[in-house]
């Protein structure tokens, strides 16, 4: 059976959702977007336009969750690399939101580049458990128009989902004409989903107007939407983890009405990435215990909705590769995989998500691999009752040379790592003490040094780049 784990039981999983009702009912949420309030009021919120924010009765949550699809496919440029929601295994999202990485040849921290860029996708598509893209912070690209080429080069560069932000509508036509051209078609982009966005509520209880006015044209080609908290416990939420879990569950529950509302059956990913403050500084923390906590246990919040999840892990506040990124990342990632989440979001990213790099990526995959084997348990099926190999065996023997041990260790049962060291002390000193960041940094030449796999035709890239050259100059 599966190796499961549990972070809330059945009836703190209603109180949070009690908890959240109240907080809507009684504290309201804010929005930026008059569009998103007149929505909400025509549905039943009670509104207040001098203060924007809107009360949410939980009838409307209650219809909300009928509306919401169950499951759904997140498309990939190549179909083989679709992802079905809920999954049976997690999935993994490569983080790439850092503006900084660590450079691959002189191992200086700087500031991340359009090539960094190309080269993250490279090095995750590679990856067992790769299956969706974020965008990523590009300095040099034109600030008007960096999130369309973000967004259209990494399908140029990768073969995934790619997921993503807006800031604002007039992205938006750039988005689906790119998409098009991908797929072929406006009834392709609707049905293959190969794109989906990240809306993130500004904590406490906020709507960004800009961002959700773009989300409410895009949910028009039905793409899904990743609901995507991140109030931090101390600072933008309350100093406890339940008071943090129940906000940020209002504040997806929120952001779920509005856009049920205003489109019903709108795909809806039921995320989160809540922190909490290093109370000696202020700052956010990622890689704390009390992080993977709560971004589990909203994670058991969506199953308790019968949503699919996405939730922030394998992260870490390390500064650098090295013991500390290790164990923060495999403490923010086990719970997660134990507990059933269906994407969990932070590989590559060190340095609370402000940097990436590429050994990192390799790193995070070796974690995730470990991760998945804890969780797919012990097969106790009649076909693993070795007992006629026990009798012919008899004490004293030795089971290497049976033909169940030869097929055994080229099974999945047994899980062979790609960087950990298993030689005897005398073969790893011989082999010059490598480390898993140095295996992991010959995976990534081997990658780079290879042609890329599966590119799109060049007829379609060429259509890209004229969508790219023209948001440059329209939107500038």
């Amino acid at each position: 059976m599966q190796t499961t784990s549990q972070f809330l039981s059945e009836n703190e999983q209603q109180t949070i959702h009690e908890e959240s009702l109240k907080i809507l009912r009684e504290v309201g949420a804010l929005f930026h977007s008059d569009r998103a309030l007149r929505i909400l009021a025509k549905n039943g919120a009670i509104v207040d336009t001098a203060s924007k924010i809107a009360r949410i009765p939980a009838e409307m949550v209650d219809q909300a969750l009928k509306t919401a699809p169950k499951s759904f496919v997140l498309g990939a440029r190549l179909a083989e690399n679709d992802f079905t929601l809920p999954s049976t295994y997690s999935g993994y999202v490569l983080d790439n939101g850092g503006i900084f990485t660590r450079d691959f040849k002189t191992g200086q921290r700087r500031n991340a580049t359009f090539q960094d860029h190309m080269d993250f996708l490279r090095v995750f598509d590679e990856m067992k458990l790769a299956s969706v893209v974020w965008g990523t912070s590009i300095h040099e690209l034109p600030t008007h128009s960096a999130g369309i080429r973000t967004d259209l080069t990494s399908y140029i560069y990768s073969s995934l989902h790619i997921q993503d932000e807006l800031s604002g509508p007039e992205e938006v036509p750039y988005i689906i004409e790119g998409l098009e051209a991908i797929l072929g078609s406006a009834d392709a982009v609707k049905e293959r989903k190969i794109y989906s966005v990240v809306y993130c509520t500004l904590a406490p209880l906020k709507h960004e107007g800009h961002m959700c006015d773009a989300y409410l044209d895009l949910i028009e080609y039905e793409q899904p939407i990743c609901l995507f908290p991140m109030p931090c416990a101390g600072s933008t939420g309350p100093a406890s983890l339940y008071s943090n879990i129940a906000q940020g569950n209002a504040e997806a529950l929120s952001s779920l009405v509005l856009f049920q509302m205003a489109r019903p059956g709108c795909p809806i990913i039921f995320g989160d990435a809540s922190g909490s403050t290093d109370f000696s500084t202020g700052n956010f923390l990622e890689g704390s215990p009390e992080m993977v906590l709560q971004t589990a246990a909203r994670g058991e919040m969506a199953r308790y909705y019968g949503l699919p999840n996405e939730q922030a892990g394998c992260l870490t506040d390390a500064k650098e590769h090295g013991p500390q990124a290790i164990m923060e990342k495999m403490i923010t990632t086990l719970p997660l995989a134990m507990s059933g989440a269906d994407l969990i979001q932070g590989p590559g990213a060190l340095e609370t998500s402000n940097m990436m790099t590429l050994e990192q990526i390799v790193v995070d995959d070796e974690i995730a691999c470990f991760c998945k084997r804890i969780r797919d348990g012990i097969d106790m099926s009649e076909s693993k009752n070795y007992f006629e190999d026990i009798k012919e065996v008899k004490p004293s023997g030795h089971f290497l040379s049976q033909p169940s041990t030869i097929k055994a260790c080229r099974s999945s049962e047994f899980m062979m790592p790609a960087l950990c060291d298993r030689n005897t002390y005398e073969q790893w000193v011989e082999l010059g003490r490598p480390d898993i960041y140095e295996r992991a940094r010959e995976r990534v030449e081997e990658i780079l040094a290879s042609p890329q796999e599966n590119p799109l035709p060049d007829d379609v890239i060429g259509k890209l780049e004229d969508i790219m050259r023209k948001a440059d100059d329209e939107l500038g």
